[in-house]
């Protein structure tokens, strides 16, 4: 009888802790995801006509045409965080989109935010750009040269609900509430800007969703 009583219990505890786990939320991934292999483009998908490659463990983004181009995720990232390490070779501007959708069969920007790179000294490296809003914030004007021209930066990017955070070579660059956000998910997008001057490499790339979707 005694044993009976046990099994029945345990058999009790089982089906109570497994309606308590169909109630909670599903949490997010803690654990930091290689998201470039450093082999080859599995994970993303161009945008657009430039010319992105893997050479030697690096993604290159070489711009063929004046126009603009993208080299996006193939999943979606609503909160997360992404590490990575870039370095303009050329002169030309970049940044990392997110919550990015395209107009079909094109390269234009229909919805995302990016956060800002650029070579060029004053032109508000990690701060955030787009939405149809142009600047949205940038930089104290003290942390305008932390970006290290013609050498790898380390970019650490955190997007939590309309919160949004960038620091550059460890220092905090930006920590901006947006008031009026517009885009809430979609992908994570490297960019290679107009102009015909984009010339941009990317490597160590890991992301940690941190969606509870």
């Amino acid at each position: 009888m005694r044993i009976t009583v046990i099994v029945v219990s345990a058999l009790a505890m089982a089906a109570f802790l497994g309606a308590q786990q169909q109630q909670h939320p599903k949490l997010p991934n803690n654990q930091w995801v290689q998201l470039f292999n450093g082999v080859d483009l599995t994970n993303w998908e161009p945008v657009g006509k430039e010319k992105w490659t893997v050479e030697n463990g690096v993604i290159h983004g070489m711009t063929l045409t004046r126009d603009y181009g993208y080299l996006q995720t193939t999943k979606d990232y609503k909160d997360f965080q992404l590490s990575l390490r870039f370095r303009c070779v050329g002169d030309g501007n970049s940044g990392v989109f997110f919550h990015t959708r395209f107009k079909p069969g094109t390269a234009d920007v229909s919805q995302g935010l990016q956060f800002e790179i650029d070579p060029t000294l004053n032109h508000h490296t990690a701060g955030i750009y787009g939405d149809g809003r142009q600047w949205i914030v940038w930089p104290a004007p003290e942390n305008e040269y932390v970006l290290r021209q013609q050498d790898w930066n380390e970019y650490l990017l955190i997007v939590e609900g309309n919160r949004y955070i960038a620091r550059l070579n460890g220092v905090q660059m930006v920590d901006f509430t947006d008031p009026t956000p517009k885009s809430f998910d979609g992908t994570i997008a490297l960019q290679l800007h107009s102009g015909g001057k984009g010339n941009m490499e990317f490597k160590d790339i890991y992301v940690r969703d941190m969606s509870n979707r």
